[in-house]
């Protein structure tokens, strides 16, 4: 378990700014281990405070979160799924568009807290860009992790319920409304619609972060077609600390799915092809699938082994006792959280080439491709693996451990990323011999990084 260590004197952060300690302020919706940016902002914290850093971070109350002595500063709790009276859902609507809580609160923790550099995980519907602004009169430098497409794509995911979906290209949001892109709500679907406009028009995103941060080439590349300067955007992997898992190589007999139960991770692919290869299949996660899901195993005569909600020591287990982990994913994943946890337990991975994920799962060596939503190659895949020598499959899985700790770890992600602060700004550069132009591109003598 993570235990989140942060000063409580907010009077000792403060008077930090005189003597030469690096202040860095993160802001996220949640601050709790709910999602992979949950996570990545999480970690992100506990990182620059062991390296040495001041930090402080804003977010939303929410029942779930860490202890913060920041939370004073936090804005009142908003989640669409609420059970709200009307009046309250027409204010949480004008919440979603422009929160002036948050702006308020975010100048109340500015007027504490001074920091060098402000780093932005996820702040749409709940926090708001309300906040950019008054970040932005501060004359702080500003970068965001983009953990989704939701700058191009108003539903996060350039995916319509059935297939990939870039109709929204060029600012449109009709097909978002036409298709009820947001849970299934022609309602909701309007509100995110009418947010994206104003969002767009007010230019808070593109006037105010200094630089967007890619994980994977192909969000870089996908920005880029969509009309971003390359400028403006770095690729730049995400950290994960590989230290938190313990590798079980032994190889197991089954095969393993595990996060949300959703149309676009594929798992009708999954089992379609469980049942061609005959394969032993555990699905763990909960989601909006799980019924259709258990009712097509059951017309195709496979026994899935559904397993709901885990703690997290049971999903090591389960990872840990898998023969490989499989990500059948059909939408443009950007760095699967799956994928890093697989190989940090030193399992190999079945993906689906989409998205990010060619960039993670490198076919034949940590682990195998497979064409999207492809039930025949992906149960060729299953059979391939399944009769494989056990010291084979353990190879990959060595493979896959040596990859997350090369490419995710604590210490490349903080010098990269400090470089990158610096590069715009921040108090107290470092002398790195970097330039931030697009990708983080080396100059002469120097070895690339992000590679």
């Amino acid at each position: 378990m993570l235990v989140e260590r942060r000063s409580t004197d907010l009077t000792a952060n403060n008077e930090c700014v005189n003597n030469g300690v690096k202040r860095l302020l993160s802001i996220n919706n949640y601050h709790y281990r709910r999602a992979g940016s949950d996570a990545l902002f999480l970690d992100q914290d506990r990182l620059f405070q062991a390296r040495g850093w001041q930090t402080a971070v804003f977010s939303m109350k929410h029942r779930d979160n860490l202890a913060t002595p920041w939370q004073e500063f936090f804005v009142d709790e908003l989640e669409f799924g609420g059970d709200y009276s009307l009046p309250t859902r027409l204010r949480l609507a004008g919440k979603v568009l422009y929160s002036r809580e948050a702006r308020a609160n975010i100048s109340r923790l500015l007027d504490r807290y001074s920091p060098d550099v402000v780093h932005i995980h996820s702040i749409y519907h709940h926090i708001s860009p309300a906040i950019l602004p008054v970040l932005g009169r501060r004359s702080v430098p500003i970068v965001m992790t983009a953990h989704d497409y939701k700058l191009l794509c108003p539903a996060y995911k350039m995916y319509d319920g059935n297939s990939v979906c870039e109709e929204c290209r060029g600012g449109r949001v009709l097909p978002l409304i036409r298709k009820r892109c947001l849970h299934g709500s022609a309602a909701v679907s309007s509100l995110v619609a009418m947010e994206s406009v104003f969002h767009r028009w007010a230019g808070f995103y593109e006037r105010h972060i200094d630089r967007l941060i890619c994980p994977s080439r192909f969000m870089f590349d996908k920005f880029i077609a969509w009309g971003w300067p390359g400028e403006r955007l770095v690729h730049l992997r995400n950290f994960f600390d590989e230290r938190l898992w313990t590798p079980s190589f032994q190889p197991g007999r089954y095969f393993l799915y595990f996060g949300r139960l959703a149309p676009e991770k594929g798992l009708a692919t999954f089992i379609r092809a469980a049942a061609q290869a005959k394969a032993a299949i555990k699905i763990v996660g909960w989601g909006a699938e799980r019924n259709f899901l258990q009712t097509l195993a059951d017309q195709l005569h496979i026994a899935v082994e559904f397993i709901d909600h885990v703690p997290p020591a049971l999903l090591a287990s389960l990872i840990g006792n898998a023969r490989a982990v499989v990500v059948p994913s059909e939408w443009y994943e950007n760095a699967s959280l799956a994928i890093l946890e697989s190989f940090a337990s030193g399992k190999p991975v079945i993906a689906a080439g989409i998205g990010g994920i060619p960039e993670m799962v490198i076919d034949g060596d940590n682990g195998w491709l497979f064409p999207p939503r492809d039930a025949a190659a992906l149960a060729s895949r299953l059979d391939e693996v399944a009769s494989m020598p056990d010291s084979e499959v353990e190879f990959f899985g060595r493979r896959a451990r040596l990859f997350v700790e090369r490419h995710y770890s604590g210490d490349r992600y903080f010098a990269e990323m400090t470089r990158l602060y610096a590069d715009l700004g921040a108090r107290e550069r470092l002398n790195t011999g970097y330039s931030v132009t697009g990708r983080l591109e080396p100059q002469a003598g120097s070895s690339r990084v992000g590679d």
